[in-house]
């Protein structure tokens, strides 16, 4: 991996494997690497975050897939971020010890949501202590209102962030108020950070307000194609990027009306790449048969602009 170059681009939010008795199943991550960078030109990856059911893992779990996914990815991915975030501070501040030992790119963290910081001077502080635990790793904060209900805005956050958070590099926005990413967008007149959008039907939109890039699951199935709206974005071909995000759109419209989560989202991978995913771990459950063939059809049936 190289480290310091500039993370951009798309990051698949990766899946956990599990066996079919719901525990981990490491050994698939190989050939899962492999896949993502052959098939789908995707080489940075979010690990342990909400596709990776990484709050439903215990410390332990977390630990074992962040080695694995740094040790098989080394020399073939870009970036290895690690989600380290938990609702308890002291097993935060452990997972970005751990993730600082073994290597990983950058951490990223969620906001605690169970008791949660009510203004941006309780998040930062929490933010902090953990960050300083890794101070030599690259620190972005993982912002998802629509699942935490913390609703402080990003804007707000930024100022003076990185005199209390030296590492600070930026931020997973996965939230739909596009006028406060503008608005941070807006106010890094010096790039120093990096914003990558985590809606992935929203997309296009958030990378004409100048998002970085984008972390998201369907990356880990539609990265090819996603990279493919990229370019077309990079050379101002609006009407062939949109083709792209409209596509996409539809795929995730029509799966969103049969209930789409990360259960699903574990059954369409497994039958785009070959690798099984198995069941999610309780309280979620597996997606049902009807979902799966109703998907699956629907995504055959797409044609994409380059003809696949």
């Amino acid at each position: 991996m190289t480290p310091r170059k500039k993370l951009q681009g798309l990051v698949a939010a990766t899946i956990t494997p599990m066996t079919p008795d719901g525990q981990v199943n490491l050994p698939v991550i190989h050939q899962y690497v492999d896949y993502l960078v052959s098939e789908q030109n995707v080489k940075n990856i979010f690990v342990n975050g909400t596709t990776g059911e990484g709050l439903s893992l215990s410390v332990q779990e977390r630990k074992q897939l962040a080695e694995e996914w740094v040790c098989q990815g080394k020399d073939k991915l870009d970036h290895v971020i690690v989600h380290v975030g938990a609702l308890s501070l002291p097993e935060s501040q452990e997972l970005a010890r751990h993730a600082a030992s073994i290597g990983a790119s950058a951490i990223a963290v969620i906001t605690p949501f169970f008791f949660k910081p009510t203004n941006k001077d309780e998040l930062i502080a929490f933010l902090q202590k953990v960050a300083s635990e890794a101070p030599t790793v690259p620190f972005y904060y993982y912002h998802i209102p629509p699942l935490t209900g913390v609703k402080i805005r990003v804007e707000e956050l930024l100022d003076g962030i990185k005199e209390q958070i030296p590492t600070f590099q930026g931020v997973k926005f996965s939230d739909m108020d596009l006028l406060d990413l503008a608005q941070c967008i807006n106010k890094n007149e010096r790039e120093e950070f990096a914003f990558l959008y985590g809606v992935d039907e929203q997309l296009l939109s958030a990378l004409a307000v100048g998002a970085d890039g984008a972390v998201g699951s369907t990356y880990n199935y539609l990265g090819r194609k996603t990279n493919l709206m990229l370019q077309a974005f990079a050379k101002a071909d609006l009407a062939l990027a949109r083709k792209y995000q409209f596509l996409t759109g539809e795929f995730l419209n029509f799966v969103f009306k049969l209930g789409f989560g990360v259960a699903q989202t574990k059954a369409v991978m497994s039958f785009v790449s070959g690798i099984p995913m198995g069941p999610p771990r309780l309280p979620l459950v597996d997606a049902s048969k009807e979902f799966i063939v109703k998907a699956k059809a629907k995504l055959d049936s797409i044609v994409w602009p380059d003809g696949d």
